[in-house]
Protein backbone atom coordinates (compact mmCIF):
# COMPACT_ATOMS: atom_id res chain seq x y z
CA UNK A 1 0.00 0.00 0.00
CA UNK A 2 1.34 3.43 -0.88
CA UNK A 3 0.20 6.82 0.29
CA UNK A 4 -1.11 9.43 -2.10
CA UNK A 5 1.36 11.71 -3.83
CA UNK A 6 -1.16 14.58 -4.08
CA UNK A 7 0.44 16.46 -1.18
CA UNK A 8 3.90 16.27 -2.74
CA UNK A 9 2.55 17.50 -6.09
CA UNK A 10 0.63 20.33 -4.40
CA UNK A 11 3.65 21.45 -2.37
CA UNK A 12 5.88 21.28 -5.45
CA UNK A 13 3.44 23.46 -7.41
CA UNK A 14 3.09 26.00 -4.59
CA UNK A 15 6.86 26.19 -4.21
CA UNK A 16 7.28 26.83 -7.94
CA UNK A 17 4.68 29.60 -7.86
CA UNK A 18 6.41 31.20 -4.88
CA UNK A 19 9.88 30.83 -6.37
CA UNK A 20 9.10 32.43 -9.71
CA UNK A 21 6.68 35.04 -8.29
CA UNK A 22 4.57 35.08 -11.44
CA UNK A 23 1.71 33.17 -12.99
CA UNK A 24 2.67 29.78 -14.32
CA UNK A 25 0.71 27.51 -16.59
CA UNK A 26 -0.15 23.97 -15.59
CA UNK A 27 2.14 22.83 -18.42
CA UNK A 28 5.10 24.71 -16.90
CA UNK A 29 4.43 23.19 -13.50
CA UNK A 30 3.90 19.73 -15.03
CA UNK A 31 7.26 20.02 -16.80
CA UNK A 32 9.02 20.54 -13.48
CA UNK A 33 7.13 17.58 -12.02
CA UNK A 34 7.82 15.44 -15.09
CA UNK A 35 4.08 14.84 -15.02
CA UNK A 36 0.89 15.36 -16.97
CA UNK A 37 -0.71 18.86 -17.05
CA UNK A 38 -4.16 17.29 -16.50
CA UNK A 39 -3.02 15.84 -13.15
CA UNK A 40 -1.49 19.19 -12.22
CA UNK A 41 -4.72 21.04 -13.09
CA UNK A 42 -6.70 18.71 -10.82
CA UNK A 43 -4.35 19.38 -7.92
CA UNK A 44 -4.32 23.12 -8.63
CA UNK A 45 -8.13 23.07 -8.70
CA UNK A 46 -8.17 21.66 -5.18
CA UNK A 47 -5.64 24.29 -4.08
CA UNK A 48 -7.86 26.98 -5.64
CA UNK A 49 -10.90 25.62 -3.82
CA UNK A 50 -8.92 25.90 -0.56
CA UNK A 51 -8.00 29.52 -1.30
CA UNK A 52 -4.28 28.86 -1.80
CA UNK A 53 -3.99 29.68 -5.52
CA UNK A 54 -5.78 31.79 -8.09
CA UNK A 55 -6.29 31.04 -11.76
CA UNK A 56 -6.73 33.35 -14.70
CA UNK A 57 -7.66 32.46 -18.24
CA UNK A 58 -6.51 33.75 -21.57
CA UNK A 59 -3.20 34.98 -22.86
CA UNK A 60 -0.80 35.51 -20.00
CA UNK A 61 -3.12 33.54 -17.72
CA UNK A 62 -2.16 30.76 -15.43
CA UNK A 63 -1.86 30.01 -11.75
CA UNK A 64 -0.55 32.23 -8.96
CA UNK A 65 -0.50 32.21 -5.18
CA UNK A 66 -3.60 33.61 -3.48
CA UNK A 67 -1.61 34.41 -0.32
CA UNK A 68 1.99 35.13 0.47
CA UNK A 69 4.31 32.12 0.68
CA UNK A 70 4.95 32.89 4.37
CA UNK A 71 1.22 32.45 4.98
CA UNK A 72 0.89 28.98 3.40
CA UNK A 73 2.03 25.97 5.40
CA UNK A 74 2.65 22.48 4.19
CA UNK A 75 -0.31 21.45 6.33
CA UNK A 76 -2.52 23.90 4.38
CA UNK A 77 -1.45 22.21 1.15
CA UNK A 78 -1.91 18.74 2.58
CA UNK A 79 -5.46 19.27 3.79
CA UNK A 80 -6.39 20.98 0.51
CA UNK A 81 -5.68 17.86 -1.54
CA UNK A 82 -6.03 14.89 0.81
CA UNK A 83 -9.58 13.81 1.56
CA UNK A 84 -8.85 11.00 3.98
CA UNK A 85 -6.82 10.22 7.07
CA UNK A 86 -3.18 9.41 6.42
CA UNK A 87 -3.25 6.09 8.24
CA UNK A 88 -5.99 3.77 7.04
CA UNK A 89 -8.23 2.15 9.60
CA UNK A 90 -9.66 -1.37 9.45
CA UNK A 91 -11.91 -1.62 6.38
CA UNK A 92 -14.42 -3.65 8.44
CA UNK A 93 -14.74 -4.58 12.13
CA UNK A 94 -12.34 -7.31 13.27
CA UNK A 95 -13.56 -10.52 14.88
CA UNK A 96 -14.87 -9.63 18.37
CA UNK A 97 -14.41 -13.27 19.42
CA UNK A 98 -10.64 -12.82 19.12
CA UNK A 99 -8.69 -11.29 22.01
CA UNK A 100 -6.72 -9.08 19.63
CA UNK A 101 -9.71 -8.33 17.40
CA UNK A 102 -11.77 -7.10 20.36
CA UNK A 103 -9.26 -4.41 21.30
CA UNK A 104 -7.03 -3.56 18.34
CA UNK A 105 -9.24 -0.87 16.78
CA UNK A 106 -9.36 1.24 19.94
CA UNK A 107 -5.64 0.76 20.56
CA UNK A 108 -4.69 1.65 16.99
CA UNK A 109 -7.01 4.65 16.98
CA UNK A 110 -5.05 6.24 19.85
CA UNK A 111 -1.72 5.54 18.12
CA UNK A 112 -2.89 6.70 14.71
CA UNK A 113 -4.43 9.91 16.08
CA UNK A 114 -1.19 10.75 17.90
CA UNK A 115 0.87 10.11 14.76
CA UNK A 116 -1.47 12.20 12.60
CA UNK A 117 -1.40 15.04 15.15
CA UNK A 118 2.41 15.00 15.13
CA UNK A 119 2.34 15.18 11.33
CA UNK A 120 -0.13 18.11 11.37
CA UNK A 121 2.05 19.99 13.85
CA UNK A 122 5.24 19.37 11.86
CA UNK A 123 3.71 20.35 8.51
CA UNK A 124 2.15 23.40 10.16
CA UNK A 125 5.58 24.72 11.15
CA UNK A 126 6.96 24.78 7.62
CA UNK A 127 5.85 27.36 5.06
CA UNK A 128 6.17 27.48 1.31
CA UNK A 129 8.58 30.38 1.83
CA UNK A 130 10.78 28.05 3.93
CA UNK A 131 10.89 25.60 1.00
CA UNK A 132 11.81 28.34 -1.48
CA UNK A 133 14.71 29.28 0.81
CA UNK A 134 15.82 25.65 0.97
CA UNK A 135 15.65 25.34 -2.83
CA UNK A 136 17.78 28.46 -3.28
CA UNK A 137 20.38 27.22 -0.77
CA UNK A 138 20.50 23.81 -2.48
CA UNK A 139 20.83 25.45 -5.90
CA UNK A 140 23.74 27.65 -4.75
CA UNK A 141 25.58 24.59 -3.43
CA UNK A 142 25.62 22.95 -6.88
CA UNK A 143 28.74 23.31 -9.01
CA UNK A 144 28.25 26.03 -11.61
CA UNK A 145 26.95 24.81 -14.97
CA UNK A 146 28.75 26.26 -17.94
Amino acid sequence: MSLSSRSAVAIHALTMLARWERSLTSAEIAESLASNPVLVRRILGSLRDAGLVLSSEGRGGGWSLARGPREITLHDAHIAVEAEQVLARHPHPPNSECEVGRHIQAILEVEFQAAEQAMRERLGRTTIDDLVSQVLIAERSLPSRR
